[in-house]
């Protein structure tokens, strides 16, 4: 018998081919699912009214503010954040609801291995081989309200990891992966210019990006997940250069005004 309630909260637009996926796969350990759509224009709200009563339609304000509302409308004892194209594998189903059941849990917050499954692969190592927190104590915690890469920021205590993988479906097909690494990328230099940071120029933008693919092919041993390997570790270094780029024309442009 479960000791803790979980409240899942998940934030869409446009997710209609994945996000049953993600709502299964969570519909048997979540007490409520609060869902945020958008304006989706295909039938991502009604299949998420399948799963849950609590869905609302509001505006985009970007990813850190639209995840704070819907943890604003959490109710339970602990919150699973989601996103439409993830979904909980059986082992961290199983553990998930084996953490609820004990009558005390030490931890405030626990990290998900990721398994970031692409072009039929999951990957093990590289930029996958991380976990990432998203399992937490309601009370207390918070987002960071930026605009994309938005972390929760959890009530102080220990943290924890949960057996299991939370598959990542990140990529629709080559072309998605390619239009939603552009869009991290000038959102990620719209962040930085808005915090004060600076480029420092786009030779060392470049030297970011061949840093990037090291860190991931070699360090992280992204070479061990084959050529798909290689093809994420080639994207994370385009983002990172695309990211300092975009930045340092937001100087420039901002020089132009004084």
């Amino acid at each position: 018998m479960r000791k803790h309630t979980l409240s899942v909260i998940l934030i869409t637009k446009n997710e209609a081919d994945r996000v049953e996926g993600c709502l299964r796969s969570v519909a048997s350990v979540a007490d409520e699912i609060i869902v945020l759509d958008s304006g989706s224009t295909d039938e991502t709200v009604e299949i998420c009214q399948r799963f849950t009563d609590n869905v609302t339609v509001t505006d985009w304000p970007g990813f850190g503010k639209q995840k704070q509302r819907a943890l604003d409308k959490a109710t339970c004892d602990w919150v699973l954040s989601i996103d439409a194209d993830e979904a909980l594998d059986s082992d961290m189903q199983t553990a998930l609801v084996s953490l609820l059941e004990q009558e005390t849990i030490d931890k405030t917050a626990y990290r998900l291995p990721w398994g970031v499954t692409l072009y039929g692969k999951t990957l093990k190592y590289g930029r996958s081989a991380r976990s990432v927190l998203r399992l937490f104590k309601r009370e207390g915690a918070r987002y960071t309200l930026d605009e994309v890469h938005e972390t929760v920021v959890p009530a102080s205590g220990e943290k924890g990891i949960m057996p299991g993988l939370l598959l990542h479906y990140t990529h629709r097909d080559y072309g998605h992966g390619l239009d939603k690494a552009a869009q991290y990328a000038w959102l990620g230099a719209q962040k930085y210019h808005r915090k004060g940071k600076k480029s420092h120029g786009l030779v060392l933008a470049l030297l970011r990006a061949i840093w990037t693919f090291f860190l991931i092919y070699v360090i992280r041993r992204g070479f061990l997940d084959g050529s798909v390997g290689f093809i994420i570790a080639m994207t994370y270094a385009q983002v990172n250069f695309n990211k300092y780029v975009g930045l340092w024309l937001l100087e420039q442009e901002s020089k132009t005004k004084k």
